[in-house]
């Protein structure tokens, strides 16, 4: 590992000048310069206090695991069609069963639902981006048009069911992971 690009790359990071840092860690910016070039090498002691002045620690400066993924595509989602029920399910973020929040995409037929789900701990969120649903939570409905979000803790027997014209297709979250 090149540890001085990777100090010049944090130093530029937080915009600060090698002179700055070298003051910060109370070194000299030639030597910083040297180390940057990878002339010279710190004592572990001096990298920990340059470290601690560009604001991190050994531990995340050696971690060299690859970044996780941020942006998701559609050739990554994960899809599953219910012709039963009338409904697809888009996993928009592949493996979200094991963070603590699951999206997925739900496209409803008209007249489409989703299996009742029993009471659990967690919590419920949606947005309808097409058509409408009615949402069943216990003995109660909920309408919710294109546009509308919703939320709820999911004490009660709860499903979804899409307008019996348009169908639906909403966005819909689940903590802890459920579907």
């Amino acid at each position: 590992m090149q540890i001085g690009s990777k100090l010049k790359e944090l130093r530029v990071l937080k915009n600060l000048t090698q002179e700055e840092l070298a003051d910060r860690a109370e070194l000299s910016k030639g030597f910083i310069s040297q180390i940057e070039r990878d002339l010279t090498s710190p004592s572990i002691a001096t990298l920990v206090d340059i470290l601690q002045c560009l604001g991190t620690d050994l531990k995340d400066f050696f971690n060299d695991k690859s970044d996780e993924q941020i942006v998701f595509k559609q050739s990554d989602y994960f899809e599953k069609i219910d012709s039963e029920l009338g409904n697809k399910i888009e996993w928009i973020i592949p493996n979200a069963q094991k963070n603590i929040m699951e999206p997925i995409r739900l496209t409803l037929e008209p007249g489409g639902s989703t299996y009742p789900d029993n009471p659990h701990e967690g919590e419920e969120f949606g947005y309808v981006l097409h058509g409408s649903i009615s949402i069943n939570i216990g003995n109660k409905i909920h309408k919710v048009k294109k546009g509308e979000s919703f939320y709820f803790t999911p004490n009660a027997k709860h499903y979804i069911v899409a307008n019996a014209k348009t169908g639906a297709t909403l966005i819909w979250v689940s903590t802890p992971p459920n579907f």
